[in-house]
């Protein structure tokens, strides 16, 4: 029988019954049969693990696609013109993300918005089309953490049950269900991708890849882009180029530096850059009043919070009421104190073993650590110190220490079918208790109502959650339920500027003027860098009369709010209504430029008309029915445009279309006979 050689094979030596050449009309082979059968089914069963990793990933989260925007998702999207056109490229990139409304803020998050603005211009403002693509970074990250595994181990048992346990656990639905929470996707998604470019680059011998590495540098940088938590990533890779790398003891430690210290270097850029944008690392600090001893007190116990919400994801919230630590007996201190002992302990227990795999494990425990240190300063924080979401990222290396538990079991059950039986069914029924927490969490985050409610039975002291019930009750129409919802709000602070200034609102509802004045303006003295409170307060003095003081209340809006379209067309309308056109034209232009909206290019129509620019009104008319086809005011004086170009069949048309918006606007009936008249005059 021949023998057949392969192209890396060696040279056939000459024995009794075989020869040199393969077999005339045989393609050669690389590998004997049965070689390659079992190899094809390893990848048939790798195939099947990634598949079944995605269906854990997507099954539980798909009624997700039937959430609407909630909380933040408001103000930092939908009302945000950042996200709607790509001419704010460079202050989405340089800027804070509330720059656009005035507000002081640490909160930079480019890649965030920046995505929104692609998600827009791919779905509109439709919600379906954000929460897709949030789940499916969910699936592309459970996939990066299976894969990460499966290199960093060798284990596919170990990696399967990591990428499960990252998958399912109800601690990430904030995350997925959240629009407002992608940061922490977006984070995760290009901190792991580094740090699997990071783990390809080395060669062996001490080598690098330089592509690699560039894209390593490319990577790494969107991180940083996404949230702050990625400056960990140089320090762990540090760590385990010294410490965990198998070729450690064969590379030198210049080779290892050059393997890592481009991360060193654009971690160092990007924070020149931040405070060179925001004028500092952190412009803004929360809890001033907390001392350096609460702020350390704290985050002991912070930590006990957050490995209990990991053990026992049950009383799941949007929001936890911070209330700093004072003494190192309390017994959130001695639950953190507990955690920190456990989790060390668990690391030098791992550490000390000779077992490649089994001290990998001790780097999954620092890595958990190290990506949760960030957030549990609380003065680097908002007012949600504790937030579920942040532990997205550090649950990688928790998801490691469980894949490594698992497939210990696995290992130890191999020769008891009995027991590896029990293993499996135990595995399916944490998972199926996982993916049911999620489908009723995801469901908590269909709308404002039903979150705010949620949030505020488990964490009835948030009375921002208590404010925003409010607005919600208001949008819905039930002004009764909003009214009591804000003083409740006010009976816990009075000093409170958004429920001040929904208060003042429903009075100037009621034409209860001064009354409305009166909550505005306590609202504007206890938030004086906010604009809304501004704008309405100049509302109000503009309904009592007062158009010199309402002026002012407006400009300063413009001031705080340069691209707010609402504070440009308030004070586009005051100038408009006291004859001054050349500055309310100014202002409806910066309007359209910060936001295109219906108002401000009905009023430019109708400026350009005054001025006989019948060419530009009728653009400018044409701009408003492109957003809104039922605008009435917009076919009504695309009717006057066409009248006066003597195009009367088409003005007709026009004002027939308005007329079905707004079917007892005298002015347009009269020309709509007065142009059947003349049509009718002219037939023969």
């Amino acid at each position: 029988m021949a023998r057949r050689a392969g192209r890396h094979s060696r040279p056939a030596t000459h024995r009794p019954g075989a020869t040199s050449a393969a077999r005339p009309g045989r393609a050669p082979q690389t590998e004997p049969s049965w070689v390659v059968r079992a190899t094809s089914r390893l990848d048939r069963a790798r195939t099947l693990l990634i598949a079944a990793l995605m269906a854990c990933a997507t099954l539980p989260y798909l009624n997700i696609l039937f959430n609407g925007f909630v909380s933040d998702d408001d103000t930092q999207l939908v009302r945000n013109p950042y996200t709607r056109s790509f001419r704010y490229l460079k202050q989405i990139f340089t800027t804070h993300v509330w720059s656009f409304n005035g507000r002081i803020s640490n909160y930079y998050r480019p890649i965030m918005t920046f995505g929104y603005l692609v998600c827009y211009q791919l779905f509109g403002m439709q919600a379906y089309g954000f929460h897709l693509v949030s789940l499916l970074l969910h699936v592309l990250i459970v996939c990066l953490v299976f894969a990460l595994t499966e290199r960093l181990t060798g284990d596919r048992v170990w990696a399967f049950v990591a990428g499960a346990f990252f998958a399912l656990h109800p601690i990430h639905t904030e995350s997925v269900a959240w629009i407002a929470a992608v940061t922490d996707l977006e984070l995760t998604f290009f901190y792991l991708i580094t740090f699997g470019i990071f783990l390809a680059a080395a060669r062996p011998g001490g080598g690098r890849s330089e592509p690699l590495l560039a894209a390593m540098g490319g990577t790494f940088l969107l991180a940083l882009l996404s949230k702050e938590q990625a400056m960990t990533l140089p320090a762990l890779a540090t760590v385990y180029e010294h410490f965990y790398r198998r070729d450690r003891s064969e590379t030198s430690i210049s080779q290892k530096l050059a393997r890592y210290a481009l991360l060193w270097l654009v971690g160092l850029a990007y924070m020149l850059l931040r405070i060179h944008f925001l004028g500092e690392l952190a412009p803004l600090k929360r809890f001033s009043q907390v001392t350096p001893q609460q702020i350390v007190l704290s985050a002991i116990a912070l930590v006990g919070q957050y490995a209990g919400k990991l053990l026992w994801p049950v009383r799941l919230c949007l929001f936890y009421v911070f209330y700093p630590t004072t003494s190192p007996f309390d017994p959130r201190v001695l639950a953190g104190l507990a955690a920190l002992l456990a989790l060390a302990a668990l690391f030098l227990v791992f550490w000390r073993s000779r077992d490649p795999n089994v001290r990998f494990v001790s780097f999954g425990i620092a890595w958990f650590f190290a990506t949760l240190a960030p957030v549990l300063n609380a003065h680097w924080l908002g007012e949600n110190v504790f937030a579920e979401r942040y532990l997205y990222l550090p649950s990688v290396g928790v998801a490691w220490l469980v894949g490594w538990g698992a497939s210990w079991l696995w290992s130890r059950a191999a020769s008891r079918p009995a027991e590896r039986r029990a293993l499996v069914l135990a595995g399916l029924a944490v998972c199926g208790l996982f993916a049911a927490r999620i489908v009723t969490r995801d469901r908590d985050f269909n709308n404002d109502i039903v979150l705010y409610n949620q949030t505020l039975e488990l964490s009835p002291d948030a009375h921002i959650f208590l404010n925003d019930l409010g607005v919600a009750y208001w949008q819905q129409g039930d002004f009764d339920k909003a009214e009591s919802t804000w003083r409740r709000v006010l009976a816990t602070d009075r000093f409170y500027p958004s429920a001040l200034d929904n208060l003042g609102k429903l009075a100037s509802r009621r034409h209860q003027y001064a009354e409305a004045a009166g909550f505005f303006q306590r609202a504007v003295e206890n938030a004086p860098s906010e604009s809304e409170p501004r704008l309405h307060l100049g509302e109000t003095y503009l309904a009592m009369g007062l158009r010199d003081a309402a002026e002012l209340q407006y400009r300063a809006a413009v001031a705080l709010s340069p691209l707010d379209p609402n504070a440009r067309n308030d004070l586009g309308l005051l100038l408009f209504a006291a004859g001054r056109q050349n500055e309310a034209e100014e202002q409806f232009r910066a309007s359209v430029r910060a936001r295109p909206n219906v108002i401000a290019y009905d009023y430019l129509g109708m400026l350009s008309m005054r001025r006989g620019d019948v060419g530009e009104a009728g653009s400018d008319f044409r701009a408003a029915l492109t957003l809104d086809d039922s605008d009435s005011y917009a076919h009504f004086g695309l009717g006057d445009v066409y009248t006066l170009a003597g195009r009367k069949v088409e003005a007709l048309s026009e004002y027939q279309a308005g007329l079905v918006k707004d079917p007892t606007n005298p002015q347009a009936q009269a020309a709509v006979r007065r142009l059947r008249q003349q049509m009718a005059g002219a037939a023969p």
